[in-house]
């Protein structure tokens, strides 16, 4: 896909939630979200013929919880969407690795030609990433008003995962395997 709209097709739903939901609440926000996380999925797919798995498990869960928050009228369930999603993506990192398995690997062999040892590392930073954030989306939405929550989905967390996804370029650059290594 090409590169500039890919940001913009997976990070757009998340910005006009965090739009909608300042202008009209929470459940119309939801409601945005679910079909923007479609059209958001579908654009994938017509730009790639593909569409890649964080996405779509996201964008399936976006879709039960969200049908779920409309029709029995009770936030909880958007809110828990984001805890969902990343302890499902710390299960299937961490479950694979415990089984010998990197399944960031697969997910990203296209983009990165790492040792096993990098792919190791990536994959247990990155699973112990999403458990972390799973417990701040739990003390945030716990703890903060509904409207703080929002914000917090754009304008902590996308920040932090950047940061983070950042911080693992040492990794990447340390086991990044080079043609004098074939």
């Amino acid at each position: 896909m090409k590169t500039f709209l890919k940001p913009v097709i997976e990070i757009g739903p998340l910005v006009l939630f965090f739009l909608v939901n300042a202008k009209a609440g929470i459940f119309v926000a939801t409601q945005v979200f679910m079909v923007t996380i479609v059209i958001s999925l579908s654009l994938s797919y017509y730009l790639d013929r593909r569409i890649a798995i964080m996405p779509l498990v996201t964008g399936i869960v976006v879709l039960i919880f969200g049908g779920l928050t409309i029709y029995l009228e009770n936030d909880l369930f958007i809110k828990l969407k984001p805890t969902i999603v990343n302890s499902l993506f710390a299960i299937i990192l961490l479950g694979g690795l415990a089984f010998g398995k990197s399944f960031l690997s697969t997910l990203f062999n296209e983009v990165f030609q790492l040792q096993p040892e990098g792919w190791r590392i990536l994959t247990l930073r990155w699973g112990l990433f999403f458990i972390v954030l799973a417990i701040i989306n739990e003390i945030v939405w716990r703890n903060f008003s509904t409207d703080f929550w929002v914000s917090f989905k754009l304008f902590g967390m996308m920040p932090l995962t950047m940061v983070f996804a950042l911080s693992q370029f040492r990794v990447l650059s340390k086991y990044q395997i080079t043609p004098d290594d074939e």
